[in-house]
């Protein structure tokens, strides 16, 4: 599959749910969205199905999000109907790893490959006040990451959205994890949308968390691990794991799009920053094909994003970052 600019994309994300047991400032509102009625949502037939028809175009990669994907009841069950495509080299899944001691050896089981767990603090306080439920969640993510190393997943992803004022004096403190731990920790720029404008004062970019980091040791420029983000890579002196940065705003990466998104009820969503988007739904429950719908949203694939801090205007119409799964 090529976009209008030559770009290859074979790697999707999907969302199998709106929800989410945590409601992080600026991923959700603390009232939850207007919920998708379940009738609207794709079943997993359906999203196996979706896979299966785009996997035939050149569909190679696919992660899973949410919302919170592990909210959605029998989420192995769909892992394992999606490795039944044979063309399927790899299935990741993005968590908070609330639920993930209860699901990570049978996520493993069925096929999931890689997991990219979201954490942005160490500290259990604000952990609750992030993510505006008791801090028993964060001891909950904690147990889920020991259950994802003791079911082999391998490499371990720790997704950390950078916030002045907030978590960023805890940035020496995730670069340490990775001495002793083979984990790689990535801090992403905050990303503007219509309900978490109230912490654009909070915004820090890359190349300041960086400054910070070289700052207090050495980082060495490093492949990173196996993976389809557009994240950069670095080594603190003899660590096992990596720190890296995803730079949406600073530095945008959009040249190498390689991906598409599924929304839960089936939109095929070109950017996630962008407001293009053709509905998949549709055409497979009234005809059984999407490969139309998948040319057409190919054809209409922006050439970028145009976020910036402090305005939504180049958000796409998001209101939150839950709606599409990030």
């Amino acid at each position: 599959m090529k976009d209008q600019f030559g770009r290859s994309i074979d790697y999707l994300r999907i969302s199998v749910t709106d929800k989410c047991n945590l409601r992080c400032a600026y991923c959700m509102p603390v009232e939850g969205l207007p919920w998708i009625p379940r009738a609207d949502l794709l079943s997993y037939e359906e999203i196996a199905e979706v896979v299966s028809q785009m996997a035939g175009l050149g569909l190679r990669r696919v992660r899973l999000t949410g919302g919170e994907p592990l909210v959605r009841k029998d989420l192995p069950d769909l892992v394992s109907l999606i490795r039944g495509v044979e063309a399927i080299e790899e299935i990741s899944l993005s968590t908070n790893a609330v639920l993930l001691d209860g699901f990570a050896e049978d996520l493993r089981a069925a096929g999931v490959d890689r997991l990219n767990i979201s954490l942005d603090t160490l500290r259990r306080e604000r952990f609750a006040e992030l993510g505006r439920r008791p801090d028993r969640f964060f001891d909950a993510t904690m147990v889920g990451i020991a259950a994802a190393e003791r079911a082999g997943f391998s490499p371990l992803k720790i997704n950390v959205v950078v916030m002045r004022g907030f978590n960023d004096d805890e940035l020496e403190d995730f670069a340490a994890l990775t001495r002793e731990r083979p984990w790689h920790v990535r801090f992403i720029e905050l990303m503007p949308t219509e309900d978490n404008l109230f912490l654009s004062d909070r915004f820090i970019s890359a190349d300041e968390l960086l400054g910070r980091l070289h700052a207090q040791a050495d980082l060495e420029p490093v492949e990173g691990p196996v993976g389809n983000g557009p994240a950069t890579y670095f080594r603190l002196p003899d660590a096992r794991g990596t720190v890296g940065v995803i730079t949406p705003l600073s530095h945008n990466y959009c040249n190498k799009c390689n991906r598409m998104r599924l929304t839960a009820d089936g939109r095929l969503r070109t950017c996630l920053f962008g407001t293009h988007e053709v509905d998949l739904k549709g055409p497979l429950r009234e005809t059984g094909s999407v490969t139309a719908a998948v040319a057409e949203a190919l054809a209409g694939k922006p050439e970028r994003h145009f976020l910036r801090i402090g305005t939504a205007s180049g958000s796409g119409g998001l209101s939150a970052l839950s709606q599409v799964g990030g």
